[in-house]
């Protein structure tokens, strides 16, 4: 009998070790540096101009998602002056909700894009609809690039 509980207990304890080994540990939140690497990389077939928080909250029409201003607490935000529909976004919010939120706003800021430009510029509708949007935790990226291999090596081996 206490071989048998022995046993038991044995192998419990290595199904354990087997699923701590099989979890994932998930990717950390995007970051402002991030957006610099992604600048510094070439992706971008201009300069992009700087924007702050308030203009991307009312880029992005986030309130209109039935977020509040303050649950977009950092970011860094970069976008065409006009000649092109490039922009790069980093956004942090205050949780993992917000940012789940605001997801859904940038998809459809995408498509308004793409249905805008696609009589006004049609060479840019490719950008957008290969566009880089990824939510890690309260964070978001955005990117819609010239060279979006160029965006994704240069955070893939920064993190």
């Amino acid at each position: 009998m206490k071989k048998k509980v022995a046993a038991a207990l044995l192998a419990l304890a290595c199904l354990a070790s087997l699923a701590a080994c099989g979890k994932e540990e998930s990717p950390a939140a995007w970051t402002t540096a991030d957006a610099q690497s992604i600048l510094d990389s070439g992706a971008f077939s201009e300069e992009l101009e700087e924007l702050d928080c308030d203009m991307a909250w009312m880029l992005y029409r986030l309130g209109d998602a039935g977020l509040d201003r303050k649950q977009l607490t950092d970011g860094a935000i970069r976008r065409s002056a006009g000649a092109t529909c490039e922009e790069l976004a980093v956004l942090i919010f205050d949780s993992e909700g917000a940012a789940e939120t605001a997801k859904k706003a940038l998809e459809a800021y995408i498509q308004s894009q793409i249905d805008s430009n696609r009589d006004y510029r049609p060479g840019e509708v490719p950008k957008l609809e290969g566009k880089w949007l990824d939510q890690r935790g309260n964070t978001l990226l955005l990117v819609v690039a010239d060279d979006l291999n160029a965006a994704q090596t240069a955070v893939d081996g920064s993190k």
